[in-house]
């Protein structure tokens, strides 16, 4: 089981060890997710809801110029592991456009999960060999930490709008949910309807910049207690909001202390509604591109690197520069914070869903499609929304090239904030509307994405509603 020094050498933290390698992995949660989900929620069994993942990992896709854009950012840890050298490199380099990549290990794995359920993965000659390999390479990995894992189904955070909508987000250990509801009930406080463009820009950084600072006193809730009663209490909205000047950045280091609490980007969304309104928000992470770069051989399991999600260093921060607090240290059997924000919004005539990948910057994604959903914008402009960034630490406003005009970002300046310029977009987020009186679903996929939405009819042949 991991412990709080486990990247401790020489007395300092090597940060490496909890991007790459065996190490960086965290027990796969998916596996046991999807078995679950069959089993408590589902009307097909899970060999029918897998066949087409099975087929294409058996049959191969071709690499495209997104596949090799990615690999090639890890490109070094990639040629580091053998085994996903092998399975996603040739030859040591990246893969030509059109090559046909087959996994028929996966295929093989996924094909046991099918048939054995959660013990197809998590305990016999299977488990054994995901053991051996992952200790075979320096990692701690035992039977006990596979068998024993499990899922935790927990109520969602709901929070109520002014308007009477709801807002149902993740909790802790997701940070994401608390993020969006204190952002939320902060913008609310100040009118941000009524605000022209940059002085809601300007509102909305505060909000940020107050959220990520609490979000360092989140942490797995089955091992340290949880604050999000106090952090979302009227009391404590209307303090955060009335520290908030309406002409000027406040710096991070001004903010006082976060209220004493001592206890990546490969990422997926998905949205899914069907015809009798059950509907599913769903984020699951690698976290960095790749994961920890670390396939078990002879398994096709490209393993995450979650790790780094945890606090190693609570002085210093992880791969996205979010700070870390002892809330969020290491611990056997814990479940690190993250940042994954799968949302809705509900009323009794409404209901909006909303996701993406996107690292440390997802809950801010939300936040800004979320207001264009509240502005009553169409469904395709809330993926569409310019996007810019705040999360405390590092004290920088990150944005789009086309988020500001030069004049905007001259008077964000003067009012103190450091705006800086991603140089390529982010994210992939996908939404779906339903507007229930009527029975209309609209869906729209981000336009710097390569998702899709799609209408599937009662002849269940999927045709393309928007892109």
């Amino acid at each position: 089981a991991a412990t709080p020094d486990l990247y401790l050498r020489e007395g300092k933290i090597r940060r490496e060890l909890s991007l790459n390698g065996p190490l960086a992995a965290a027990i796969p949660g998916t596996p046991a997710a999807l078995v679950e989900l069959a089993e408590k929620r589902g009307r097909l069994p899970l060999k029918t809801t897998l066949a087409p993942a099975i087929a294409l990992a058996r049959d191969g896709f071709a690499v495209d110029s997104v596949y090799r854009q990615r690999a090639g950012w890890r490109l070094a840890a990639l040629r580091d592991d053998p085994e996903s050298a092998r399975l996603f490199l040739r030859d040591g380099d990246l893969p030509a456009e059109g090559h046909l990549l087959r996994q028929p290990e996966l295929a093989q794995t996924l094909e046991r999960l099918a048939s054995h359920g959660r013990d197809g993965f998590y305990r016999g000659e299977f488990a054994k060999k995901m053991v051996q390999g992952v200790r075979a390479a320096g990692g701690i990995w035992s039977l006990e930490d596979l068998a024993d894992y499990h899922t935790v189904e927990r109520e969602p955070l709901r929070f109520t709008l002014a308007d009477g909508r709801e807002l149902i987000g993740a909790p802790p250990p997701s940070a994401g949910g608390m993020i969006l509801a204190q952002s939320l009930g902060i913008l609310e406080r100040l009118s941000w309807r009524d605000a022209e463009p940059l002085q809601r820009s300007h509102l909305v950084v505060e909000a940020l910049r107050r959220a990520y600072r609490d979000r360092g006193q989140l942490g797995d809730p089955d091992f340290v207690a949880s604050p999000l009663r106090r952090l979302l209490s009227d009391q404590y909205l209307d303090q955060l909001a009335s520290s908030i000047d309406p002409d000027r950045a406040t710096p991070s280091s001004a903010l006082p202390p976060a209220p004493r609490w001592r206890e990546g980007e490969h990422t997926t969304h998905f949205a899914v509604i069907d015809a009798e309104g059950n509907a599913v928000a769903a984020t699951l992470s690698l976290n960095m591109m790749f994961g920890a770069a670390f396939s078990v051989p002879g398994t096709g399991v490209l393993l995450n690197d979650e790790m780094d999600d945890f606090a190693a260093d609570i002085d210093g921060s992880n791969a996205y520069g979010l700070k870390g607090s002892s809330a969020n240290a290491i611990s056997g059997g814990k479940r690190p914070l993250s940042s994954m924000s799968p949302t809705f919004i509900e009323s009794a005539e409404e209901f909006a869903a909303f996701g993406t990948p996107g690292g440390s910057r997802i809950p801010s994604m939300v936040l800004l499609s979320a207001l264009s959903y509240l502005d009553g914008e169409p469904v395709q402009a809330w993926p569409a929304v310019p996007r810019y960034h705040h999360q405390y630490l590092p004290d920088v406003l990150q944005y789009e090239a086309d988020a500001f005009t030069p004049a905007q970002l001259d008077t964000l300046r003067a009012r103190g904030h450091q705006p800086r310029l991603i140089e390529r977009d982010y994210g992939n987020q996908q939404v779906l509307y339903w507007h229930k009186p009527s029975g209309t679903v609209e869906a729209a996929s981000d336009p710097r994405g390569i998702g899709q939405a799609l209408m599937v009819p009662a002849r269940r042949e999927p045709v393309t509603a928007a892109e």
